[in-house]
């Protein structure tokens, strides 16, 4: 089979438009036609990988579909690679945290920052600065927890009422 310029565009932006397993089941086929030494051809020509026309070929010939593992990919959470963090996160902030003064949320206040935190937890806990996170990090792990660094607020007296006196006109 002869690939014409008009032909490998038409296939590469097939295969483009196309996500996952429809991808390379759409590669495999197109090998397929190629014939002998197609790989090869789609390889160098299109540009496709190797890896993925063997998976597609394989998908193709089994009529098995091969799972994504998309959960598998991107950054793991700093508690991966610091499992005592978020107990050590609320050893430090449970001292200074007090609950809403009016009890009308269950929202834990602190005094303490993000920053500070951080700081805490190098000097007590013995993290060393390039293992922890930044202080942002910090923060979202606290808010996850349910601690909200914010000054607490006292309660505020209710205002007294003035008292009618039989002198004024109301």
């Amino acid at each position: 089979m002869e690939l014409t310029a008009s032909l490998k565009s038409m296939l590469i932006a097939t295969a483009k438009s196309l996500k996952g397993s429809d991808r390379r089941l759409f590669m495999g086929r197109t090998v397929k036609a190629l014939g002998a030494g197609g790989q090869t051809r789609a390889a160098q020509e299109l540009h496709w990988g190797r890896m993925t026309i063997r998976k597609g070929l394989h998908e193709l010939a089994t009529g098995i579909r091969c799972a994504d593992a998309f959960a598998a990919r991107g950054r793991k959470p700093a508690e991966v690679h610091l499992p005592n963090l978020l107990t050590d996160l609320q050893a430090i902030v449970d001292s200074q945290s007090q609950t809403d003064p009016q009890f009308r949320t269950k929202r834990l206040y602190t005094r303490l920052t993000a920053a500070e935190v951080r700081r805490q937890l190098i000097a007590q806990k013995g993290y060393a600065d390039e293992q922890l996170p930044q202080a942002e990090t910090i923060g979202a792990k606290l808010n996850a927890l349910g601690y909200y660094p914010k000054q607490v607020a006292k309660s505020q007296p209710q205002k007294k009422s003035r008292k009618l006196t039989p002198s004024s006109n109301k």
